[in-house]
């Protein structure tokens, strides 16, 4: 079969090797960092909640969708290599993102059928050094509202017994203008890390708080009752 062909839904362990990692953070280090100082004025915080935790331990980066840069500037921000949970339509031939997207261990992700491969490669993918990043929203949304969040991030979250990182963007006001000394803004929070051992409707309200607060969102997440009960408790 030719490697053109290879459905990127199932990936592997040895895929995520030391190469790999090394060309991931080079990306970073060298094309997204210096990219970032000149387009844009962005702050990080809230790294300090996840340097606590070791490289081997298994977490899900989740954030808001607003850009096709926000995979790129979440791993900039947790500095950590991620591979990304991305529509398939990325992955083929003649799609602009498929050389990065494949070389940067992305997967692939069928959004109206779910497969049973998804959750095999994400527990191969946490059992490296690698985590790995997902977008409750389902795609890019427009900024301010937040609604229609997919139950999916859970789902894979219990499965994998792998704790949920609230990425949150804020103040994003668009694309970078290709004019001197003219910088877009975005501002970046690494926020608490949520225990997949929460009750569902726990976690999604959880992600939506943690977002709305730090990307100034509207959160529309109605609050549930089991919430209630874990704050009260």
């Amino acid at each position: 079969m030719k490697s053109s062909e290879r459905n990127y839904n199932r990936r592997y362990p040895e895929e995520y090797n030391l190469f790999r990692t090394i060309f991931y953070m080079g990306f970073l280090k060298l094309v997204v960092e210096p990219f970032m100082a000149i387009f844009y004025d962005y702050k990080i915080t809230g790294r300090e909640n996840i340097t606590k935790h070791k490289k081997t331990d298994r977490l899900l980066y989740t954030g808001n969708h607003i850009s096709h840069f926000d995979p790129p500037i979440i791993s900039m921000a947790c500095q950590r290599p991620i591979a990304y949970m991305a529509k398939k339509e990325l992955f083929q031939k003649g799609d602009k993102w498929e050389w990065l997207v494949k070389r940067l261990g992305a997967f692939a992700v069928d959004r109206t059928k779910p497969e049973i491969a998804t959750f095999k490669t994400v527990k191969d993918i946490l059992s490296t050094s690698w985590s790995i990043g997902i977008f409750p929203q389902g795609g890019i949304r427009p900024y301010g509202r937040l609604e229609d969040i997919k139950k999916g991030f859970v789902v894979i979250a219990k499965n994998a017994k792998a704790d949920i990182v609230p990425v949150a963007l804020g103040s994003f006001d668009g694309y970078p203008k290709l004019k001197p000394f003219t910088r877009r803004k975005v501002r970046i929070h690494v926020g608490t890390p949520i225990s997949y051992k929460l009750p569902e409707d726990v976690i999604i309200y959880e992600w939506c708080k943690q977002i709305s607060e730090h990307a100034e969102y509207e959160n529309c997440a109605p609050v549930p009752e089991s919430y209630k009960q874990n704050v009260n408790n």
